[in-house]
Order: C-alpha cells, then structure tokens, then sequence
C-alpha cells in the first residue's frame, strides 16, 4: 500500500485529519446537463463555503463541503457571454459557491496575453471568485513565468482564490504561487498505488487537491481514506471513464453517497 509511506514529519494521518471537502472541476454545458447544476446548486444552499471572502461559514455543527466550481464556457470563458451560464453562474453565486474560471496554461505554451485576456472575460462577464489553471506546469524552470501569472491574476482581482491543476506533484516552489495544487487528476488504478510527496507534509492539508476518475463505488471508501493519509483537503471522485477528457462533465453515479460521507446534511 504504497500511500502509506510514512513522511519526514513521522505521519500524514494527523495533517489530513481535516474534514474533506469538494472541488467540482467543471460539469458540461448548463444546457447540456441541468440536473449537474441544478445538484451544485442544493450543495451550494445547503452548506456555505468556506475561506473565501465574504462568505459566511456554514451552520453549526455541519461540514461546508463545497470547497470550489470551475466554469468553463467553451475553453474558457468563450467569445461573448454565454446565456445560459450566466443564469446558472449567477444562481450559485449568490448561494454562496466559490466560481474559478478555467483558464489552460496548455503547460506553459499559452501565451501570457491571452491567458490575461481570458481572465479579464471570465471577471466581466461572470463575476468569478478566482481562477483553475489547468494544465499548469510541474518544472522548476516554467515557476517564474507561473508565478508572474498568478500575481497578475491577484492583482485583477483582490482576494483571487487560485487552484493550480498540475496533475501531479510539482517542484515544490509552486506551493508559493497558488492557494491550493492538485497533486493528482487521473485513474483510479493509479491514485491507489500512488504516493504522496515528502515535501508537502509542510503544508496543512487544505492547500491539495485530488481528482480521480473511474473510482467504483466499492472502493469509494478508500479512496477518501487515500485522500486524508495523503494530506489532501479537496477532492472530487467520480466512477465516470475518461474517454476523450469527459470524465468530469456529468454526476458520479453515487454522488449522494460521495457528498454525505464528506459532509453531513447534504443528501436527503
């Protein structure tokens, strides 16, 4: 069981001993699949999020499980405001979710204007609360260029909340640059066996992030077990195959189960 290799500071389990809760990195086309907004929605009403300006906590004695929402319109924030995702953001906007605009860094080959201007689009047209750059690059070399990014972003928008979607563990100067990394986003055959990095036993759980897909119901349990002893503190599973990068478009087939194990009161 290789995620249970003890770190430099002699235990994991105590770090991520956090509650769990959820990063939602972009359901398909509000038009396309109404019952994945309209669950985001119920998750948003009934339980605040956390950490994030403004918002107030969750109520007494309940877990606030959704962390974050990526949106993405068509590759980002489209060509002109989506007339469909600006309801639906909006709806959740003012149930209290926390909305990041997707933004590829296409690892490290998107430009830097366009990736500004994207930004600017997402802030405008859709009020975002921060930003989800996928596909962000790992190596030491591109962290400069990275956190140039970053710091721009803040400065468009106070109090940015920044996710930096590596995939797996980066150098560890990235840990600077963002408000949270995901660590990994890939198979469920492979976050079983995977291991965590010995540096970010530095970090409190809350600063990573694990997307998995193609986790089977039975093996739910475990993978949350995975994601504490690992020091995660967002997490999204899903039993959906990744054919064509579509894993995350629609609802894991036991979403209520996933959302009640990590926050209680959400599912009736």
């Amino acid at each position: 069981m290789p995620y249970l290799t003890t770190p430099v500071d002699g235990g994991r389990a105590a770090t991520g001993a956090a509650p769990l809760g959820v990063g939602v990195p972009g359901f398909a086309h509000p038009l396309m699949a109404p019952t994945e907004w309209a669950e985001l929605l119920r998750l948003s009403r009934g339980l605040a999020c956390t950490g994030g300006a403004g918002r107030a906590p969750g109520p007494q004695g309940t877990a606030a499980a959704l962390h974050w929402v990526v949106l993405n319109v068509a590759r980002g924030p489209g060509a002109r405001p989506d007339p469909y995702c600006l309801p639906a953001t909006a709806q959740l906007r003012d149930a209290g979710a926390r909305l990041l605009g997707h933004l590829d860094l296409e690892h490290g080959a998107r430009p830097f204007g366009e990736l500004v201007s994207d930004a600017h689009r997402f802030l405008d047209w859709y009020k975002v609360d921060g930003f989800y750059l996928d596909s962000c690059p790992t190596e030491r070399t591109q962290l400069s260029e990275t956190r140039r990014l970053t710091t721009t972003l803040r400065a468009l928008r106070d109090g940015a909340h920044l996710v930096t979607g590596h995939g797996r563990h980066p150098h560890p100067g990235y840990a600077d640059a963002a408000d949270q990394l995901v660590t990994f986003a890939g198979r469920w055959s492979d976050y079983r066996w995977s291991q965590v990095a010995e540096w970010t036993a530095e970090y409190p759980a809350g600063r990573f992030c694990h997307l998995v897909h193609g986790v089977p119901r039975t093996h739910l349990e475990e993978a949350l077990r995975i994601a504490r002893w690992q020091g995660a503190g967002t997490v999204y599973f899903t039993d959906r195959l990744d054919h064509g990068g579509g894993a995350w478009e629609s609802l894991p087939g036991y979403w209520d189960e996933f959302v009640s194990r990590i926050g209680p009161g959400v599912s009736e």
